[in-house]
């Protein structure tokens, strides 16, 4: 049988960590960027609609419970092995799953919105794994 023990306050913790992470990403650093990335001026500057906020939560709350399984079943617990995975997971599923999202024909600028949308995805989880291996 199957079972791990996952720290859900760690979880929570992560959790919020990218929230935070992401609105200051989004909403700070790079929110002209982004919005010319998918040739809509308009929205800079604007208050996200609820479901941008709800979405990246849930998202960012899988992703973390997602860590919290890999890095218990692969009995990671050191901090340099933690960010090694965060590292290797970060680039090759999340990174990679950014550019591919945007190298789509609906995407104005792809490479403008993998170049900015990809540091947040690669530094949340390095972000989430520290938090989840630091509580363990």
């Amino acid at each position: 049988m199957f079972t791990l023990s996952i720290n859900w306050l760690a979880v929570l913790l992560s959790t919020v960590a990218l929230q935070v992470l992401g609105a200051a990403w989004y909403m700070g650093v790079i929110p002209k960027p982004y919005a010319l990335a998918l040739a809509r001026t308009d929205l800079a500057g604007r208050k996200p609609e609820p479901l941008f906020i709800a979405g990246p939560l849930l998202c960012g709350l899988v992703v973390t419970m997602t860590n919290a399984v890999l890095l218990r079943s692969f009995h990671i617990d050191t901090m340099s092995n933690a960010l090694a995975f965060g590292i290797i997971s970060g680039l090759g599923y999340l990174v990679a799953t950014v550019f591919n999202v945007a190298i789509n024909p609906n995407m104005p600028r792809p490479l403008l919105y993998g170049v900015i949308n990809a540091p947040y995805f690669l530094v949340s989880n390095l972000v989430s794994c520290a938090i989840l291996t630091a509580m363990t």
